[in-house]
């Protein structure tokens, strides 16, 4: 035998081996459903900042989210280091519309204890938050206003959007729901509804669209028996009916023919072998009094709170709906605005690139609206796109957000690598597919603790960031806390950019939570 042969025969038995520890091991989907060839994904990663340096994009470039948002997003997630060194890589005196936190200069003593606690790659951050070191209620009372029997303060200011089964996987959504369960956290179901998958110790907003998923009758009605049972049946929080969503307002939602199984047929009601396309509006309501009529019906069968989410297009309908709520006999307990820049699945490309504000845009215009007619009170304000970053989760609340919702920044936290082919049933992490080839490297008790410490790594630097500026709570922010810098070697206030004419500090009620 030559020593050519020998060697051969010891490169394939390593690479045999290489090929069962790959299809064996549970911690990299990438590895478990491409053996061998995977590790050269993350050969490339490790030197990619060097090859975008040089040669391609800086860190900052790359869009829907930047290289240093999925950085801090992966490290949070795996309990790794996730500060940067050497300081900012932007340009700040030359960049436009580049967000600064005004902090104070007697900050909270707290932001600086423990240390332990605030130095990276320390802690098991899921199992804390369920302990209560970074929990972070809402400072509003979901279904006070209107005397709901099962009206709740939100355990967590930040919680997983809206994304169903369906266009999601069974392993993602149940990491998903686990980690709600570990970090205390809500798990919105999204409109494809409520599945076997939803029920791993998450508690649930269930999210009830066009289509009336998982509560509808043969004809695609309505079903408030359906609704009823599947409410008794899973962990149900709160009602939300969706209007319309940020990947496409107007355009009732689109799950692929590819990405229908026997069994999200089988929830949703569904026929095999064509894409499910929910209708643009509802058939049980076409207008605001009839919507509220709805909503009610909902709170009174359930006792629970009862919001709706929207896209934010025409002013008429939020100026109608406030208008509506002023005598106090009908309303909703919340409201989700979707920012146009959301966005998970399948969409048409005009819709999702032209239709529907931005989120800032959108959230400034509807609390505003709120305001003037005097019931911002009553309403607990979600927020949803693109905000699950410490700085924009901030300037969130201080449009007069009480919560934000995260989608795909989970993603990101249980295997997302940012492929961008959601709608195509091809994603390689098992994320956004029903190939059970690709769902198979996708493990939801290690995926699950991953979101866990995501969520709680958030909330630690809300935290943090209040701390910084002498708040004890993230709704307690103002736009006079925010600066926006020009371009051009100065700055504007956030209170100017958004043409906010009253003090939202005076506005809004944070349960006595007074600035030190």
């Amino acid at each position: 035998m030559t020593v050519i042969t020998i060697g051969l025969v010891a490169i394939s038995v390593l690479l045999g081996a290489l090929v069962v520890y790959d299809l064996t091991q549970r911690r990299h989907a990438i590895l478990r459903n491409f053996p061998v060839v995977g590790h050269l994904r993350y050969i490339l990663e490790s030197i990619g900042p060097e090859i975008r340096q040089y040669f391609i994009a800086s860190n900052d470039e790359e869009r829907p989210f930047t290289r240093d948002e999925r950085r801090w997003v992966y490290a949070s997630a795996k309990k790794a280091n996730n500060y940067f060194g050497f300081g900012t890589d932007d340009d700040l005196e030359g960049s436009n519309h580049h967000l600064i936190i005004r902090h104070a200069a007697f900050p909270k003593i707290e932001a600086a204890k423990p240390v332990a606690a605030a130095s990276p790659n320390t802690g098991d951050y899921g199992w804390r938050a369920r302990q209560g070191e970074y929990a972070l209620a809402s400072a509003k009372v979901m279904g006070e206003a209107r005397n709901r029997a099962r009206a709740t303060i939100l355990p967590s200011v930040v919680n997983i959007s809206a994304m169903s089964y369906g266009s999601l996987s069974a392993p993602a959504v149940e990491a998903m729901n686990r980690g709600c369960a570990i970090a205390g956290a809500w798990h919105n179901t999204g409109e494809g509804g409520v599945s076997r998958h939803h029920d791993h110790g998450g508690e649930l907003i269930w999210q009830i669209g066009t289509g009336y998923f998982g509560c509808r009758d043969e004809q695609g009605n309505f079903s408030e028996k359906h609704f009823l049972e599947v409410c008794d049946r899973f962990e149900v929080r709160a009602i939300e009916v969706k209007l319309s969503q940020g990947a496409k307002p107007g355009l009732g939602g689109v799950l692929p023919a590819a990405k229908i199984t026997p069994e999200i047929a089988s929830i949703r009601g569904i026929p095999m072998g064509r894409n499910c396309q929910s209708p643009a509006g509802h058939s049980a309501f076409s207008n605001v009094d009839e919507m509220l009529d709805f909503v009610e019906r909902l709170a009174d069968a359930t006792g629970l709170p009862v919001g709706i989410k929207s896209a934010v297009g025409e002013r008429q309908f939020w100026h109608q709906l406030a208008q509506a709520m002023q005598s106090g006999q009908r309303g909703v307990d919340f409201i989700t605005v979707d920012g146009g820049e959301g966005g998970t699945g399948a969409a048409p490309l005009t819709f999702s690139d032209h239709v529907g504000l931005p989120f800032r845009s959108a959230m400034n215009q509807v609390h505003r609206t709120f305001v003037e007619h005097g019931v911002d009170d009553r309403v607990l304000f979600i927020g949803s796109g693109k905000l699950g970053f410490p700085e924009k989760a901030l300037l969130a609340f201080a449009l007069g957000c009480d919560a934000v919702s995260v989608a795909r920044e989970a993603m990101l936290a249980v295997g997302c690598i940012q492929a961008q082919v959601c709608h195509s049933g091809r994603c390689p992490t098992g994320v956004a597919t029903q190939s059970k080839w690709l769902m198979r490297g996708l493990d939801p008790a290690d995926k699950g603790a991953r979101c866990a410490n995501y969520l709680a790594t958030l909330r630690k630097e809300l935290l943090w960031l209040s701390h910084a500026c002498g708040y004890d709570h993230p709704s307690q922010f103002t736009l006079d806390d925010f600066a926006i810098l020009d371009g051009q070697m100065g700055h504007t206030s956030a209170r100017a950019t958004f043409d906010s004419a009253d003090s939202t500090s005076d506005l809004v009620t944070t349960s006595g939570l007074d600035r030190a």
